[in-house]
């Protein structure tokens, strides 16, 4: 005799579910779990909380919206939670935390398109590549490469933070001859080593290197971590990389220094606000290269956490622990 399927729902925006789980994995987990009502929003769900009664295990993603008190008391059988996003801040609670309901997020799925970006633009960056493609097209005009370009041979790259972005960056880069230094207070030399980078300080970070890549979280003590004093500091032609967020960077003494150091370059696919404001110097310094928060997972990128998630929803059926589940402690350290 077949045994009973546990009764699941998918919670997400309608362009979140066809980008995540699409019709392919929308029947992948329709095999697996009995689904009590069609894919819903977070609108939909919150007038017809009923839905939840005998739901066990929910499919999100993007837009689900937060699992409160009257959330979860709607929910009394749920236990699993499959995130298809990167960051849980948005969708847990303090009610949530006091009932033992597993979540797992696809963040490390979503962490894949993040590092590629960074490695691109880190290539690119080593090149000059930007301050010439710029030039060119601002000055209308063809122009000849100037000053001492690094390259990617022997050249130096920091990356800030060892998190599951920062260290996949690290990994991708042991593919090419460059030197990596990393800032992560809560590594340890030992373990910077056995990953084959050299440990330093934050501002041997921004003096030796010829690129420096943030990675590091939205947490009270990174806001404001790197200041003017950090890119006044680095070396004559350098570039500075955020995929991270905004708010880790203060942005006014960044602006400052980029004034006065035509040398340097910034690239930022975060801002604070997002977008910047009309007036934003951000919006017209030369040697700024704005992109519009695209390094996460993008279109047919988001496809590869709706895999993922599969993939961890079939090792909870199967009773296995997941190294992917997430804790209130893991949650506090996620961007």
């Amino acid at each position: 005799m077949t045994s009973k399927k546990p009764r699941g729902l998918f919670v997400l925006d309608e362009w979140a579910y066809d980008q995540i789980y699409g019709e392919e994995l929308g029947a992948a987990v329709g095999e697996r779990l009995e689904l009590v009502a069609p894919p819903m929003t977070h609108g939909e769900l919150t007038s017809r909380l009923e839905v939840l009664q005998d739901v066990e295990i929910i499919m999100g993603g993007w837009g689900m919206g937060v699992m409160n008190e009257e959330f979860l008391a709607a929910a009394p059988n749920l236990r699993a939670v499959f995130h298809g996003a990167g960051s849980i801040k948005g969708v847990v609670s303090d009610a949530f935390w006091q009932r033992d309901i597993k979540i797992v997020s696809a963040y490390v799925m979503n962490a894949v398109p993040v590092a590629e970006f960074t490695i691109a633009s880190i290539l690119f960056s080593l090149k000059h590549g930007w301050k010439y493609a710029l030039g060119m097209q601002r000055e209308g005009k063809y122009l000849r490469k100037t000053g001492v370009m690094p390259g990617a041979f022997r050249t130096t790259v920091g990356i800030i933070s060892l998190g599951a972005i920062g260290r996949r960056v690290v990994e991708l880069l042991k593919a090419f001859d460059l030197r990596v230094l990393v800032y992560d207070p809560h590594y340890t030399p030992a373990a910077a080593k056995e990953l084959g980078v050299e440990l330093v300080s934050l501002e041997e970070i921004f003096t030796r290197s010829h690129v420096v890549s943030l990675h590091a979280p939205w947490l009270p003590e990174t806001e404001g971590l790197i200041t003017g004093a950090h890119f006044a500091s680095m070396r004559e032609g350098a570039t500075f990389l955020n995929t991270a967020r905004g708010i880790i960077v203060r942005e006014q003494e960044m602006i400052d220094v980029l004034r006065v150091r035509p040398d340097l370059t910034a690239v930022l696919d975060v801002t604070k606000p997002e977008p910047p404001l009309p007036d934003s110097p951000l919006l017209t310094l030369p040697n700024v290269v704005l992109t519009p928060h695209i390094a996460g997972a993008m279109d047919e990128e988001c496809r590869r956490m709706g895999y993922f998630l599969v993939d961890e929803l079939d090792c909870y059926l199967k009773g296995e622990t997941s190294k992917w589940r997430l804790s209130r402690e893991q949650m506090a350290w996620m961007a």
